[in-house]
């Protein structure tokens, strides 16, 4: 996405930081997946930070390090509930490899937390936020749904150019929401 600038991922921070208050799932530490992950849990950090809570988070590495702060993951050792931070869920790759090195690390993946749901089927009938949550028993928690998106399309004239192309791909990759 085009948070390119300091004052557009601090809200974006904040807006993760908020969604996974508002979902009640427990946790202790932030994980954030390469590449986009690292950005985007170090600035939910400190969105927690700002409001009092001071949580560990930490990230991986493509591959090892062998000099300095060495090895494939950067940040607090990886303990306890782990929360892991993406920006989407389409396959559930980046999830499936995150809860793998959480568990070779001795932690325990809690819960996954996205900006937005696109609600887009996965490999089957089910969403790929669905096929996660039934593959791995984990709540994924979402800023925002694909159903928000249009919504707010719907409420803005001024944004009406583009919610037929946001129609269209529901139509074409959605799922019917569940909620």
């Amino acid at each position: 996405g085009l948070f390119n600038d300091g004052e557009s991922l601090m809200k974006l921070g904040e807006f993760y930081a908020a969604a996974i208050q508002n979902s009640g799932i427990a946790f202790d530490m932030l994980f954030g997946p390469a590449y986009k992950g690292i950005t985007l849990v170090a600035s939910i950090a400190i969105a927690f930070a700002k409001n009092g809570h001071n949580i560990p988070y930490a990230y991986n590495r493509k591959e090892a390090k062998d000099h300095g702060e060495g090895g494939l993951i950067v940040g607090s050792p990886l303990k306890g509930r782990v929360l892991i931070i993406d920006d989407v869920i389409s396959a559930g790759t980046s999830v499936r490899e995150s809860v793998e090195l959480i568990k070779v690390n001795g932690a325990t993946a809690c819960g996954v937390a996205i900006a937005i749901d696109r609600q887009e089927k996965g490999l089957g009938e089910l969403s790929a936020v669905q096929e996660v949550v039934q593959q791995h028993q984990l709540p994924v928690c979402a800023i925002a749904t694909l159903s928000d998106l249009l919504n707010y399309l719907q409420d803005k004239p001024e944004l009406a150019q583009y919610l037929h192309a946001v129609q269209r791909y529901r139509q074409q990759y959605g799922v019917i929401p569940s909620n």
